[in-house]
């Protein structure tokens, strides 16, 4: 009897996916779809995290036991409209005494990096989730080491692309920049790390994960 082969799949197998996981896994959360729908009601682009990937942050942030996280990219900047929805996501593995700082800036990239430099807290972070410009990814990886603890988490996201950043042919300003942050991540002495491919209501992506030695 010869071996069933799996079918290709796509956007809306993926999509799928993910709406059936999370009907066993996760619980309605009417504060958490309002947030939502201002930010699509506001006019805010649809790039939030998926819940799975919301949850995943959630349950990464209580596994390590953080008390101080830093987001890099709330999503915003429509005046003074923003999307807290991954800041939610967060927060909520923070216990009591815990802080959370998120960072959202709608100018030039390279002066929020330079505000973001200025930045000296009183005890490191233990988690630093980025999910910004692309294009500036190397910057805020840098500023994110010497921000975080020893042993410390830092994740980027948005890495994967869909497969471009790996397709020579392809180029464009947020490939590039996954690009150049992989390059830098070859050689750093500093950091363990290594890319984790997803797929679901995003579509095809993922994120480095990377902890500070």
């Amino acid at each position: 009897m010869s071996r069933q082969q799996p079918k290709a799949t796509g956007p809306e197998d993926w999509k799928r996916s993910d709406q059936y996981h999370n009907s066993f896994l996760h619980s309605p959360d009417p504060i958490l779809d309002a947030v939502l729908k201002h930010s699509t009601d506001s006019g805010l682009p649809e790039i939030a995290v998926s819940a799975a990937q919301g949850k995943f942050l959630s349950l990464l942030a209580s596994s390590i036991g953080a008390k101080k996280i830093l987001e890099v990219g709330t999503l915003g900047g429509y005046g003074l409209i923003i999307s807290l929805y991954s800041t939610i996501w967060l927060a909520r593995a923070l216990p009591a005494d815990g802080e959370l700082i998120t960072l959202e800036y709608n100018e030039k990239h390279a002066k929020g990096t330079t505000r973001w430099s200025r930045c000296t807290p009183d005890t490191p972070f233990d988690l630093i989730f980025i999910d910004a410009d692309k294009p500036s990814n190397v910057n805020y990886f840098t500023e994110a080491k010497r921000l975080v603890r020893k042993g410390g988490v830092i994740i980027v996201d948005n890495v994967v692309r869909f497969g471009r950043v790996a397709d020579p042919e392809y180029s464009d300003a947020n490939v590039e920049g996954v690009r150049a942050l992989l390059r830098a991540l070859k050689d750093d002495a500093d950091v363990a790390a290594t890319t984790i491919a997803t797929v679901g209501d995003k579509g095809y992506d993922g994120f480095v994960y990377a902890i500070r030695k």
